[in-house]
């Protein structure tokens, strides 16, 4: 097998880095940890020293001379690399459904993104959220709880068992826990065991023994260049 070598931003802050972490680590392959602390003046040059195939952004993968810089195609690429990792449901409407939250978790939610950006060292009271945030927490939830009922009964995870969806909402669960975002039953134990992934809680170690401070920033790290 080909050498890999992931490139991430800093722990505390880069929500995607976190997901392509998570579904390499969710694959079983061994990898090559590379972090580039992002927001500096030579954040461009060091990801593009890090891995000169790819465009200066987090997180990328690099392969032999060859490069993945998309969060997603990271995802699909373990995959179809490891199979028997299961990384998608097995069953075809289960996969498709998977694949669709994963897409719309990909593709949406600026609000959240924008006005609550992963910050695993913030933690502040609950308060008044422009409805726009509020409307992408609603339909998060709404995520959750469906799935949830829909496939409770084959484990804790949205699809039952771990997969790249849970690897997606992860940082959310960043997000929501930084601004006390209210839960019901059903989001509250699937927050928590997420939160309890033990490669997450590995995550979260390192985040804490960073030293690199991003300030008054916003989409750390959010798929795009540093």
């Amino acid at each position: 097998m080909e050498h890999h070598t992931l490139i991430i931003g800093n722990k505390r802050y880069s929500s995607w880095s976190l997901r392509g972490w998570l579904a390499m680590k969710l694959s079983g392959i061994e990898f090559e940890e590379v972090v580039v602390p992002l927001y500096r003046a030579d954040s461009h040059a060091e990801l593009k020293i890090a891995n000169p195939a790819a465009p200066p952004k987090v997180p990328s993968m690099k392969i032999g001379s060859g490069a993945i810089w998309d969060t997603l195609a990271i995802c699909e690429y373990l995959a179809e690399l490891v199979p028997e990792a299961n990384l998608w449901p097995t069953e075809q409407i289960t996969r498709a459904h998977a694949r669709s939250v994963v897409s719309e978790m990909h593709s949406s939610f600026l609000a959240l993104r924008e006005f609550i950006p992963m910050d695993l060292s913030k933690q502040v009271p609950y308060g008044d959220l422009p409805d726009e945030v509020e409307a992408d927490i609603a339909r998060i939830c709404e995520i959750w709880r469906d799935c949830r009922q829909k496939y409770q009964d084959k484990g804790p995870y949205l699809f039952g068992e771990l997969s790249l969806a849970d690897v997606f909402f992860a940082p959310v669960t960043v997000r929501f826990r930084s601004h006390t975002v209210p839960l019901d039953e059903v989001c509250s134990s699937y927050f928590d065991a997420v939160w309890s992934l033990p490669d997450f809680k590995d995550w979260r170690l390192a985040a804490e023994k960073e030293e690199w401070v991003i300030e008054n920033g916003n989409n750390y790290g959010e798929q795009k260049t540093a």
